[in-house]
């Protein structure tokens, strides 16, 4: 698979979801009211200590609520050395609009 853009959209995303792993920053209680499928809850506060939970075989997108907790995780992890990681623009609520009205939008 080719490299993805630092910052996909939501479209993007439900084009590449299956060939990607999808990390979930967001708190527990977030999750609880809504995920996009297929991804895995790492708590933005938790990601630095959990890098080994990263596939290496794979893209990584992050995911937030709105975009902006996993553009400064992206941001973190390119100070760790940390390479092959994109993040959702919108996050879940511009998934929800655009992508699949499903899931709920808090």
């Amino acid at each position: 698979m080719t490299e993805l853009e630092r910052e996909v959209t939501p479209e993007q995303l439900a084009e590449v979801a299956e060939r990607v792993q999808l990390i979930d920053i967001r708190e527990p209680w977030e999750a609880a009211i809504a995920s996009i499928p297929g991804s895995q809850l790492i708590p933005l506060g938790q990601l630095a200590a959990s890098l080994e939970q990263l596939r290496g075989d794979m893209p990584v997108v992050l995911y937030c609520h709105t975009g902006g907790r996993s553009a400064r995780a992206l941001m973190m992890l390119d100070r760790l050395g940390v390479t092959g990681v994109s993040h959702l623009a919108g996050g879940i609520e511009a998934y929800s609009v655009r992508v699949d009205a499903s899931i709920p939008r808090y």
